[in-house]
This record gives C-alpha cells, sequence and structure tokens, in this order.
C-alpha cells in the first residue's frame, strides 16, 4: 500500500471513530450550546455615580448606635435623585431592615461591618414566602423588594448577628416536638433572612461576606436575571446555625451563581419551587439556572434540588463545584404531597472530599418535617392562618407525587465518602433517566437504589472499603 493511501486511511478512520463517539455521548457534552446559557443573570447595573455617604444622613459606625432610619434615609434620598452609590465610612453599623430601591448600588466597602440587630422587632413584617408556603415573616436584613437595576457589591461584611434567632429555634423545638408539632416550628420560629430579593429583576450580588445568618442567607424569591457572584457565606460563626442556607433560588429564572465560597448549616445551594397545596397553587418554577466554579463547606447539599418541588424545577446547568466535608453532594430531595417536576438537569465536573453521600435522591424525606396533622387538644378555627395552609390537603393526592427525571451527571471525583449512592424513589413515581459518565468514588459502601427506571453508567468506577456493588431492588434498566 502507498505511503499516502495509508495515511489517507487512517485519517478517515479516525475521523469516522471521532464522530461516532460523538454522536453517543450524553447532550451534557454540548451544554455550551443551549441557547438560554447566554441569558441568565443580571443584564443591567447601577450606573450613577453620585455617593451618598450614610454617616451625612446620621449614620453612627460605632456597632451600638441603631442605624434603620440612618440608613434608609441615605438610600431614599439616592433613588429620589435617580439612583447612585450608598457607601459607608469604616466602622460597624448595626441596623435592622433596609429596603433597596431602583437604581441604587449599596457599596459596603472593606473595613466596613453592617451588624444586624438582633431585636426582631427592628424586622417589620411584610407578606412573602418563607421555605414553600406564603406568609407573614420579618423582613430580611437587606430587602429588595418589586425593584430593578439594583446592586450590592463590596468586600466589606454583613454580619447578622443570628444566633439569639438559633437558640429560639432550638428552645421551640424542644417545646414542639413533644406536642407533635415538629411540621410547624420552622414557621413558628419567625428568624430573619439576611438578604431577599423578591419580585425584582436585574439585580446583582457582588463579593459581600455573609456571617452567621439567623435563618436563610440569601433567598432569591419569585425574581429574574440575578446575578450573585464571589459572595462567601459564613454562617457557622460561634456555633451551628439551623436552617442557614446559603443561596436559595425558589420559583425564580434566569439566574447566575458563581464563585461563591458557603460554609453554613443546611443546603449550600438549593432550588426551590413552593410546598405542598400552597406551592402547587402558586406554580411557579424555578428554571434556566447555571451554578459555576463554587465551593461548599459544611453545610447539608453541595447541589440540592428541593424539598420545596411543587413548581417544577428544570433547566439547570451547574459545573466546577467543589464541596469539601458537605453533608451530601448531589440532593434531590421532596415528599409525597409536593408535587411538581424536577427534569432537564446538567452537573458536571464536581469534586467531592469528606461528603458523606455523593448522590442522594428521596421522594419521601424527612417525613416528621415533611407531613402536616393537627395534634389532638387543638381546634382547626382557632390555630393561625399559617398553620392551616400546611394542613391543607392536596387533592386529588396524585397531585402530591413528584417526579424526577432526565438527569445528567458526569466527570465527578469523589474521596472519603461514606455511602457512594443513596436514590430511593416510590411505586407511585419512579426516578428516571437518570445518565451518570465518568465517575470515580471512593466510599466504604456502595449504596442502593430503589424504585428507578432507566438509568445508564459509563466508565463510573466505585471503589469500596467493604467490597460492596449497589444494591437495586423494584427497578427496571438499570444499566450496572
Amino acid at each position: 500500500m502507498r505511503h499516502d493511501s495509508f495515511i489517507t486511511l487512517v485519517l478517515l478512520f479516525v475521523c469516522a471513530f471521532a464522530f461516532i463517539s460523538f454522536q453517543g455521548k450524553p447532550e451534557q457534552d454540548d451544554l455550551p450550546k443551549l441557547a438560554w446559557l447566554k441569558e441568565v443573570g443580571a443584564k443591567k447595573m447601577p450606573t450613577k455615580k453620585k455617593v451618598y455617604e450614610v454617616t451625612k444622613y446620621g449614620a453612627v459606625n460605632d456597632g451600638k448606635t441603631l442605624n434603620t432610619k440612618a440608613i434608609q434615609a441615605a438610600i431614599d434620598a439616592c433613588a429620589a435623585k435617580g439612583g447612585g452609590i450608598v457607601t459607608f465610612k469604616p466602622g460597624d453599623y448595626l441596623t435592622g431592615s433596609i429596603y433597596l430601591k431602583k437604581g441604587v448600588h449599596l457599596r459596603i466597602d472593606e473595613g466596613v461591618q453592617l451588624l444586624g440587630s438582633q431585636n426582631l422587632a427592628d424586622y417589620p413584617e411584610i407578606d412573602t414566602r418563607v421555605a414553600g408556603i406564603e406568609m407573614r415573616w420579618p423582613s430580611a436584613l437587606i430587602n429588595v423588594l418589586d425593584q430593578e437595576n439594583v446592586a450590592i457589591s463590596g468586600k466589606g461584611v454583613v454580619h447578622a448577628q443570628g444566633k439569639p434567632f438559633w437558640d429560639l429555634y432550638w428552645n421551640m423545638r424542644k417545646e414542639y416536638e413533644p406536642k407533635g408539632l415538629r411540621w410547624i416550628v420552622d414557621y413558628d420560629a419567625k428568624r430573619p433572612r439576611t438578604l431577599l430579593v423578591s419580585e425584582s429583576s436585574d439585580v446583582t450580588i457582588k463579593d459581600i461576606t455573609m456571617k452567621q445568618a439567623g435563618f436563610w442567607t440569601i433567598h432569591i424569591l419569585y425574581s429574574d436575571h440575578i446575578t450573585v457572584d464571589g459572595v462567601v457565606i459564613q454562617n457557622n460563626i460561634d456555633g451551628h446555625g439551623p436552617s442557614t442556607d446559603g443561596i436559595d433560588i425558589d420559583s425564580s429564572s434566569y439566574i447566575l451563581v458563581q464563585n461563591c465560597d458557603i460554609d453554613c448549616n443546611d443546603d449550600n445551594f438549593c432550588l426551590k419551587a413552593g410546598r405542598d397545596w400552597d406551592g402547587l397553587r402558586v406554580n411557579r418554577p424555578t428554571e434556566y439556572i447555571l451554578i459555576r466554579d463554587c465551593i461548599s463547606r459544611a453545610g447539608g447539599g453541595l447541589i440540592t434540588f428541593g424539598s420545596e418541588t411543587s413548581g417544577g424545577i428544570r433547566h439547570v446547568v451547574a459545573h466546577n463545584l467543589k464541596a469539601k466535608g458537605t453533608g451530601v453532594g448531589i440532593r434531590f430531595k421532596s415528599a409525597t404531597t409536593r408535587g411538581g417536576t424536577v427534569e432537564n438537569i446538567y452537573i458536571q465536573d464536581i469534586e467531592m472530599d469528606g461528603v458523606r453521600v455523593p448522590i442522594e435522591v428521596s421522594m419521601n424525606w424527612n417525613p416528621s418535617y415533611s407531613y402536616s396533622t393537627l395534634p389532638e387538644g387543638y381546634t382547626y378555627e382557632t390555630i393561625p392562618q399559617h398553620w392551616k395552609t400546611m394542613l391543607q390537603k392536596v387533592e386529588p393526592e396524585e397531585r402530591g407525587i413528584p417526579n424526577f427525571r432526565e438527569v445528567y451527571i458526569s466527570d465527578i471525583k469523589v474521596k472519603d465518602a461514606a455511602k457512594a449512592i443513596s436514590a430511593a424513589g416510590i411505586p407511585q413515581s419512579y426516578i428516571e433517566d437518570f445518565h451518570l459518565r465518568d465517575m470515580e468514588i471512593d466510599a466504604k459502601t456502595a449504596g442502593e437504589i430503589s424504585h428507578a427506571r432507566n438509568w445508564t453508567f459509563e466508565d463510573v468506577d466505585i471503589d469500596t472499603q467493604d467490597g460492596s456493588k449497589i444494591d437495586v431492588k423494584n427497578s427496571t434498566n438499570i444499566g450496572l
């Protein structure tokens, strides 16, 4: 055979092999081509440069004087002139709830620390959604409500000083649980979030360090085109605060989260869409979400879908994430009263070290919290309205059955896990079409899959200390 003919033949073979290989790869290899990825995040920021410095409006940087009115006066003056930058001289500023407005850029520079008031009266109640249901609840420390074109940035610190609110919660848990009221204590223990963005668009949150949230840290609710970039969250300061989620994206769309570092005591990056009857009534999805280049440390889940799934969670891309000591890595959770569908999820390039369970799926998560029953001794007519909301039955019952499907997970490296996989569907709803590829998991034991259908495994290596293999039950077409 002539030399040039041989070279041509080799090239044809290589091209044909590459074409076949490309055609056979899961869709996540085409992630950069997903058109919606170009649309996530804030499309504009406040551009006016006039500065409104809060001490000129009466703020005192001694860490003791309550500055709520002075800071709000600076914000209001800035907004009245069409926007600008609200700034602080170095120091500590104690404040209750403040409310940002259109065109305002709240800049918290290095050397500046906002301290959250520890008096609940400094957080006026508003109509909002908390943990999946709409109800009256304290305002956050920093609020962006029904606004557009707002920014919060700087190398400074927002220290929510949330420890008294943690203590309140734990004390109420001790009181409520013996009465059969575990399901409502989270809603009765009113604790302020650190930052709430609600019914808003084109909001940028950049570089801020947030500490010791009383409840959730950043809550993005009913909003679109939001950017969270370079935020550091440190909630395990002087203890471990309950339900101190990192970033909660709740019935919102076109959200970009990147370059963040979260150390909390619940889910780190969490996607939600309403709970039970009330969530099904609202029926607003979380969709078109990009999370990239982030780290989770302590916390309940590196990236969590649920447990509030009622409005649906779909079109999510997460890549280049690291989990260091997080409880669970990739987490899907719901309950049989939630409903909703979680689908079209693409997760790539994840490193986990010391994570208890790298992949966990549960459709019957935490029953004592998830299901509401009024104990004897209480009269329905006299209980609070949010109790009634929680007790409202989902009818027909089939509406409450959640669905998980079309999930692509690839390029995963895991060291020192307790269990590789824990995935449990339910007889009414199998976990469908999960595609796992290019995974290396080092774990004590392999784990289990039940009530699942159409799972594929490609180049998945699970190395277990006990020599176990994944236990598959009540499932079909699991490609192990």
